[in-house]
């Protein structure tokens, strides 16, 4: 991601469960009054505290050192919307979109505030419009490039297993995974995985190791009307898809971007039914590498196939 003027996370929340006005201060979840009132009424008291989800990693070099992958570090976009088609491939993968992508000029939103896919854009449920350009210049390289991200590609990347743990907000239903730069530091801190891992291609004048993806495959069961939401704020690319289907769009090389899919909106999601929930992210760009989940979904890990590349 590129250094830009920090966006603060959005934490609105959809229906009574998830309250209305969360919020996140140094670090530390601060319940709503919403969430107190859930408390109150025991909502929570069999939920677990943790939820541990482990998906891959994979590590690649930036296009300019010998051997390097030409999207990463080449592009400098903001966020752009329509990179990937609305539907996963026969190998569960994102497919980079053959149509013509859009520049967000400002958000779409949720009638509680929180910026949404705009392909989800409806007014009948109180949304407020946003604003996209067409976007010409180049995002990704070529579908072939893109095709590479989440595969295992013997001389492309290395790959690993990658755990990440949710903490439960006490006395609440919300778990957050939180790994966010911290600006008022000279330090950069975030989501870096992979620091001692891989290629071990630190940057010398950011001391971390960028240039990687992560994929994650979760399930859940997904009950309508009662307020089920999933939100993810970081940078770069970030494509949330719900039973092999688009939900979250926040592609392209930009500052932290929050979007939330509250399910309820998906009228084509079976009711009483497992749902898998499959979440891509791309660190293309040095410096900040944020990566926050926030949800009340009772994920699952999904059993990964080994990774094929060399990993420690």
């Amino acid at each position: 991601m590129i250094a830009t003027q920090q966006s603060q996370p959005q934490t609105a929340r959809p229906r009574a469960s998830l309250g209305k006005a969360g919020v996140l201060a140094a670090g530390i979840a601060v319940l709503s009054a919403a969430q107190a009132v859930a408390a109150a009424a025991g909502t929570s008291n069999a939920l677990p505290d943790t939820i541990t989800l482990t998906g891959t990693v994979r590590d690649f070099i930036r296009f300019d050192h010998p051997g390097g992958h030409p999207d990463f570090q080449q592009y400098n976009t903001g966020h752009i919307v329509g990179l990937v088609e609305e539907y996963l491939d026969d190998d569960g993968k994102p497919v980079r979109s053959s149509s013509q992508c859009k520049k967000v000029r400002s958000q779409y939103r949720d009638q509680y505030g929180n910026n949404i896919n705009p392909a989800l854009y409806d007014p009948d449920r109180g949304d407020q419009k946003g604003a996209l350009k067409n976007y010409s210049n180049p995002v990704i390289t070529s579908a072939e490039s893109f095709s590479q991200w989440y595969r295992d590609v013997p001389g492309v990347n290395l790959s690993m297993p990658l755990s990440i743990t949710l903490e439960r907000i006490p006395d609440s239903d919300v778990y957050f995974f939180h790994a966010h730069d911290d600006y008022s530091t000279s330090e950069r801190e975030g989501f870096f995985p992979i620091d001692e891992h891989l290629y071990r291609d630190i940057d010398p004048t950011y001391h971390h190791n960028y240039f990687f993806t992560f994929e994650l495959e979760t399930e859940f069961m997904y009950e309508r009307g009662t307020g089920q939401m999933f939100t993810f704020f970081g940078d770069d690319d970030v494509w949330v898809f719900i039973n092999g289907r688009l939900v979250i769009d926040i592609g392209g090389v930009h500052g932290a971007v929050q979007q939330t899919i509250e399910l309820d909106r998906l009228d084509w999601l079976p009711d009483g039914q497992k749902a898998t929930l499959t979440l891509f992210f791309a660190e293309r760009h040095t410096t900040r590498s944020n990566f926050r989940v926030e949800t009340n979904l009772i994920l699952q890990s999904i059993e990964q196939p080994p990774t094929t590349a060399l990993y420690d």
